[in-house]
């Protein structure tokens, strides 16, 4: 799947797990498991705590996302 079909969803990290793997909350109340896209770990971008984020989720299984941008 490329990264043209994820639906994107603004949501705000509201639990940092092992693995790199983050917990993600939408406006919307959906709870999103995800992790950091191969661009954010290259460049070493930081996401910690409340970080507000844009998450690129897959239309097949929306629970788990990868985050593409920190806003």
């Amino acid at each position: 799947m490329s990264r043209e079909d994820l639906v994107e969803m603004n949501g705000t990290v509201t639990n940092v797990m092992v693995g790199g793997n983050f917990e993600v909350v939408t406006p919307e109340g959906h709870k999103i498991l995800a992790r950091l896209s191969g661009r954010m770990r290259r460049f070493r971008i930081r996401v910690v705590l409340g970080d507000q984020v844009l998450v690129g989720v897959s239309p097949y299984d929306p629970t788990r996302g990868l985050i593409t941008r920190r806003t």
